[in-house]
């Protein structure tokens, strides 16, 4: 979640104004996750079919605040910071590079990703539909080590656009830039409280401001809580994790959580975009609204209908030569959560 920076100049004539931007906003949106539900995910609710149960349109409001979304092509740059194996690698690129795929097999993450196209901007420009996988930076020498603070991972980001060998190009426009860290990194509230989060580089470290979103790989630290339905915490008897689609449960849960940033940072770049609720600086966004929700019926404590491969794993919507696990945006025309395997809309 959180803010990212995409106006068309690399930074801002006055740090003053970040400073007091960052103080306001600095609490912020921090991410999310389908924390684990009370009671265990066995059975289908019984609903009937006038009753939607992804998402109360009653309860819900989401207003649009007079700010931009992401209407220009969009580009994706992947920072890898650790050790990453590169079956891990290849699962999220196919996944990043599934999103503008429209020959993928429906139900497709471009799919997906075209509920996100219906968010316009008061322009009446709607959210883009391509997007592309760009240049990638590893970091395998753990530059800033393996404790990180939320602050920090912008110097992380600032030594992957200016350092030597290679630096990732600076695109404040079109340019979104992805910190994926490794299972064995420590990032402040990891686990507890985030699975990830989006915000925009301040100037006055990076030199420009870039949106950016941080996930962690939780495989070895908490998988209960980020990697969740792939693993389920201990302390819920009776519930069964599902099997993840490529076989990595740390990764194949960065997956959802990856996308559920993405889609709050295309829509609500700047806090002052799409999202419900009174205060700016806690927004709920399209992400929130959904949180835990991956297919038709779902909502409390179930995940909704999914689909089975012929190994047994579970997903809900294919890419291109794989398939993946991921949760459903709120869809601003039906007024509830929408997803590509949505077996009523």
């Amino acid at each position: 979640m959180r803010q990212a920076y995409v106006a068309r100049y690399p930074a801002l004539p006055s740090l003053l104004f970040f400073f007091f931007f960052f103080l306001l906003f600095s609490t912020s949106v921090i991410a999310w996750r389908p924390w684990p539900h009370n009671f265990p995910n066995t059975s289908s609710p019984d609903f009937g079919s006038s009753k939607k149960y992804e998402g109360s349109s009653k309860f819900v409001h989401l207003r649009y605040h007079m700010g931009p979304v992401l209407s220009t092509n969009i580009t994706i740059h992947p920072l890898w910071y650790g050790t990453w194996q590169p079956s891990q690698k290849r699962i999220i690129r196919s996944f990043l590079s599934s999103i503008s795929a429209v020959q993928a097999k429906r139900p497709s993450v471009n799919g997906w990703w075209s509920t996100l196209r219906l968010y316009t901007d008061q322009t009446l420009s709607n959210v883009t539909a391509n997007v592309r996988l760009g240049a990638e930076k590893n970091d395998r020498l753990y530059s800033h080590g393996k404790s990180l603070t939320r602050l920090s991972i912008q110097s992380v980001l600032k030594s992957a656009v200016s350092g030597r060998g290679r630096p990732l190009p600076i695109d404040p426009a079109g340019g979104l830039y992805l910190v994926l860290t490794a299972d064995d990194v420590h990032v402040q509230d990891f686990c507890g409280q985030v699975c990830g989060f989006h915000y925009f580089t301040f100037p006055s470290i990076v030199g420009y401001a870039l949106p950016f979103a941080w996930v962690g790989n939780s495989a070895t630290q908490c998988p209960g809580t980020c990697a969740y339905p792939f693993a389920v915490p201990d302390y819920i008897p009776g519930l069964k994790p599902v099997k993840a689609p490529n076989g990595d449960v740390g990764v194949d849960g960065m997956i959802s959580v990856m996308a559920h940033e993405i889609a709050e940072m295309v829509t609500n770049p700047l806090i002052n975009g799409w999202f419900a609720g009174p205060d700016p600086a806690f927004p709920t966004e399209i992400a929130d609204l959904c949180e835990g929700i991956y297919g038709t019926g779902g909502g409390g404590s179930y995940t909704g209908q999914l689909l089975k491969d012929g190994n047994g794993a579970t997903y809900n919507m294919n890419g291109i030569g794989r398939r993946f696990l991921v949760q459903w945006v709120w869809n601003p025309v039906r007024n509830y959560c929408s997803g590509p395997n949505a077996l009523d809309q």
